[in-house]
C-alpha cells in the first residue's frame, strides 16, 4: 500500500455532490488516497470525474453499500482510515413511488458502513463524516430557521430514511465511541446536477422550449446552496469539526419555486438571446406533490462561528455559473438525458 497520510472512502462519489467532494479532496490533498465507492445507479456517472480519474491518489470501486461483504472488502483492501458518506437515494418523488429502496440504501447501507468502521478502527485518528439533509427537520412556517437542535420531523419516505440513518450515526457515537461527524445541508445546485432535479430540469426544458412544470402554486420555499460551497464545507467539517457534533450547511438563499423559475427564465432569455418573457411563457402548474414541505431554511451560524465557513458566492452568481456550465456541456447533458452515459460503465463494470 502506498504511503498516504489518510485513506478516505467517499461513498456516492460518482454522484452530483460526491463528485465535487472527490474532485476537491484529490486536488487539495495529494497525500490522501481517495477511494470512490459508488453503485453507479441512474444518478452515478463516472463522466463527472473524467478530469481526475487518472490521478495517482484516486481509486474507484463499484459496490453497493447494502452488500456488507463488499463494504468489508473495500475497507480491508485499502486500509480505510476515514469515511465521507454521501451515498443515498435522494429524490423525494422516487421515494413516494418506492420507499423500500430508500430504506435499504439510506438505512441498511449506512449501518453497514458504521458497523464496518467500528470493527476496523480499534485505535488511531479516524473520522466518519455522514452527510445528510435539512429535510429531516420537516417543514417550517413563514418564520424560523432549522438549527442543529431542531427536532426531527420527516415528512416523506426519503427524509424518514435519512433521519433514521442520522440517528444510527449518533447512536454509534454514543454507544461505541465511533468518531462521527454529521452535516445537514440545504438544496444543492451547480454543475453535473442530474436533470430530474428542479434547476437542471428547468434549464434543460427552457433550452428546448418544453413546459416548465411547477408543483401547486409554486410557493414552496427552499434555501439554495452552491455545490462547490457545500464541498468546501464538508472538507472543513471533516478536518476541523468536533467529534460527535452535527453542523448545518446553508446557502442563506431563500426562494420560492416560482420566484426561482421566473429568475431562471429571465437569465436564460439573456444568455440565449431570446425576448424577455419568452421562456416564462413555458411555465405550467401541475398537481402538488404528496406531503410537499412548505419551507426549508438553514441556520448555518454554528458552522461559521466555530469553523469560519460561509458561502463564497451569491445565489445569482452561482446560478449564472451553473447555467453557463450546462449550456457549455451539452454532450454531458445529452448523454445523461438519453441514458447513454451508462454504456461506458456497463462495459467496464458490468452495468448496475
Amino acid at each position: 500500500m502506498d504511503n498516504f497520510d489518510r485513506r478516505i472512502l467517499v461513498t456516492g462519489g460518482a454522484g452530483f455532490i460526491g463528485s465535487h467532494v472527490v474532485r476537491r479532496l484529490l486536488k487539495n490533498y495529494p497525500n490522501y488516497l481517495i477511494v470512490n465507492a459508488d453503485k453507479l445507479t441512474y444518478a452515478g456517472n463516472l463522466a463527472n470525474l473524467t478530469d481526475v480519474q487518472k490521478l495517482k491518489n484516486y481509486r474507484f470501486e463499484k459496490i453497493d453499500i447494502v452488500n456488507l461483504q463488499a463494504v468489508k472488502e473495500v475497507f480491508q483492501k485499502y486500509h480505510i482510515t476515514d469515511v465521507i458518506h454521501l451515498a443515498a437515494e435522494s429524490h423525494v418523488d422516487r421515494s413516494i413511488e418506492g420507499p423500500m429502496e430508500f430504506v435499504m440504501t439510506n438505512v441498511v447501507g449506512s449501518v453497514n458502513l458504521l458497523q464496518t468502521a467500528k470493527d476496523n478502527w480499534k485505535s488511531g485518528d479516524h473520522v466518519f463524516h455522514h452527510v445528510s439533509t435539512d429535510e429531516v427537520y420537516g417543514s417550517l412556517g413563514h418564520t424560523g430557521l432549522f438549527t442543529e437542535k431542531t427536532s426531527y420531523d420527516p415528512r416523506s419516505p426519503y427524509s424518514a430514511s435519512k433521519a433514521s440513518s442520522d440517528h444510527f450515526v449518533m447512536a454509534f457515537y454514543h454507544t461505541y465511541n465511533l468518531p462521527v461527524k454529521m452535516s445537514n445541508c440545504s438544496n444543492n445546485y451547480g454543475s453535473h446536477h442530474f436533470p430530474e432535479k428542479l434547476i437542471p430540469l428547468m434549464i434543460h426544458n427552457i433550452q428546448h422550449k418544453k413546459p416548465l412544470p411547477i408543483y401547486g402554486k409554486g410557493d414552496n420555499i427552499r434555501d439554495w446552496l452552491w455545490v462547490e460551497d457545500h464541498a468546501s464545507a464538508i472538507e472543513t467539517i471533516f478536518h476541523h469539526g468536533r467529534i460527535g457534533e452535527s453542523y448545518n450547511v446553508g446557502g442563506l438563499n431563500e426562494w420560492t419555486n416560482i420566484e426561482l423559475v421566473n429568475y431562471l427564465c429571465q437569465l436564460m432569455d439573456e444568455k440565449l438571446g431570446r425576448n424577455n418573457g419568452e421562456s416564462a411563457s413555458l411555465i405550467t402548474y401541475v398537481t402538488d406533490r404528496a406531503g410537499h414541505d412548505k419551507r426549508y431554511a438553514i441556520d448555518a451560524s454554528k458552522l461559521e462561528n466555530e469553523l469560519g465557513w460561509k458561502p463564497s458566492i451569491t445565489f445569482e452568481e452561482g446560478l449564472s455559473k451553473t447555467v453557463d456550465w450546462f449550456l457549455s456541456n451539452q454532450e454531458w447533458v445529452d448523454k445523461v438525458t438519453s441514458g447513454s452515459y451508462k454504456e461506458y460503465y456497463e462495459i467496464m463494470y458490468g452495468g448496475r
